[in-house]
């Protein structure tokens, strides 16, 4: 027998909690075919197959919260693999079948990835799995979707009575823990203030416009509005430590990089991955990077790496609507920028009233670290770099 355990967390994770098995007692798996996902209040692990074989006992259930290195199941790997099932051909003479078209079941059968919890379950409620979105990766049904769907079932087809109020319950999960707990803290912990300002997107817009094309076609990746921003970020970090520096203990830490992190949603809710020595990457780089980012949040693939550290962090409420906020920081940095969505006002320009493409922006800061004038000057310093992007392309 061949123990299956717990990939071993780094320092900044003390557990996890199983929260799908891919396999049941008694299937087959191949080596290093993923047998289960533990979620962390960071990143989603998954447990690869040791050997092949077949799984000879589940230790721990879903729902179970284990520990870096525990082992949670065996695999007999001296069991045979199942043999192909051999096809004979038939001596009688071969007659064409009437061409139907597959059923609904049978077409969802072929093409659905469904977990062995999530099957059963569905199958105890009496839900068709072809009607249930997956939220797994590349769309595997999960036991929580089963459970979701059924919940929105009852409750879309329940007689609702007079004056009645129904409620649904759901467990917040680990990365929504820790979110809440990070955002408590830094409440309760760090001199939070905000300082805004506002932006003229128009310099940036029109040179987006004109090269947009063109930057495209040789970097093979969009031009966005976020890699113009980036750039600023680190220009003005570089004139102002203070915002990119934190505290530890009784000593502030000046950091002599500039690791960005980039607010993304994902389906376990929202995440910062960190742009690594973001002053050193290129405006493609930088957008490449993001995307790609964006697409590890989706499929739940970010590591844990990936989202660690980091000395500043940039988020955009705009692309949802917001037209101001206060973000709140990501401890144990100083500092966070909030942007916002970018709509048409009336201003001031040499003497007369035009309307301009205008951003808010928001820094909200620790004032234990940093002063309010660095705070307003940092934010000055990003918008007259964005309202000359020249400034940022030319590195002035």
């Amino acid at each position: 027998m061949t123990e299956v355990k717990v990939p071993g967390f780094p320092e900044s994770v003390a557990d996890g909690t199983i929260i799908t098995w891919h396999k049941a007692v008694g299937d087959w798996v191949d080596i290093e075919e993923v047998v289960a996902d533990i979620e962390t209040d960071k990143v989603v692990f998954e447990v690869p197959a040791p050997v092949a074989g077949v799984i000879q006992e589940i230790n721990e259930p879903e729902g179970t919260v284990v520990l870096s290195q525990q082992v949670i199941a065996t695999i007999d790997e001296n069991a045979t693999a199942p043999a192909e099932p051999a096809i004979v051909e038939s001596k009688e003479p071969k007659t064409e079948a009437p061409q139907t078209a597959p059923t609904a079941a049978s077409a969802s059968s072929s093409t659905e990835k469904v977990n062995p919890s999530a099957k059963k379950l569905a199958a105890e409620k009496g839900i068709d799995t072809a009607t249930v979105s997956g939220s797994g990766k590349d769309g595997r049904i999960l036991k929580e979707d089963v459970q979701n769907a059924g919940s929105s079932s009852t409750s879309s087809n329940a007689v609702v009575l007079e004056g009645e109020r129904p409620e649904k319950r759901v467990a917040m999960t680990r990365l929504r823990k820790r979110i809440a707990e990070r955002l408590v803290d830094a409440q309760q912990t760090a001199a939070l203030l905000t300082t805004f300002n506002e932006i003229n997107m128009k310099p940036v817009m029109d040179v987006r416009a004109k090269y947009k094309d063109a930057f495209e076609k040789k970097h093979g990746t969009k031009l966005g509005f976020m890699s113009f921003f980036v750039k600023a970020v680190t220009e003005a970090l570089k004139q102002f430590p203070e915002i990119n520096a934190s505290i530890d203990g009784e000593d502030i830490v000046y950091h002599g990089f500039f690791d960005v992190g980039i607010a993304v949603s994902s389906p376990r809710g929202l995440v910062v991955p960190i742009l690594r020595d973001a002053d050193q990457m290129s405006l493609a780089q930088i957008e490449a990077k993001i995307r790609e980012f964006g697409g590890k949040a989706r499929d739940n693939k970010l590591g844990i790496d990936e989202i660690t550290g980091g000395t500043f962090s940039v988020t955009n409420g705009g692309v949802f609507g917001s037209m101001l906020s206060t973000p709140i920081l990501n401890p144990p940095q100083s500092a966070i920028l909030g942007m916002h969505n970018i709509v048409e006002r009336p201003i001031a320009e040499n003497g007369e009233v035009v309307i301009r493409p205008v951003m808010y922006v928001a820094l909200t800061y620790d004032h234990r670290i940093v002063d309010g004038r660095e705070a307003v000057q940092f934010l000055v310093a990003i918008k007259n770099a964005l309202e000359d992007p020249v400034r940022v392309l030319l590195d002035l």
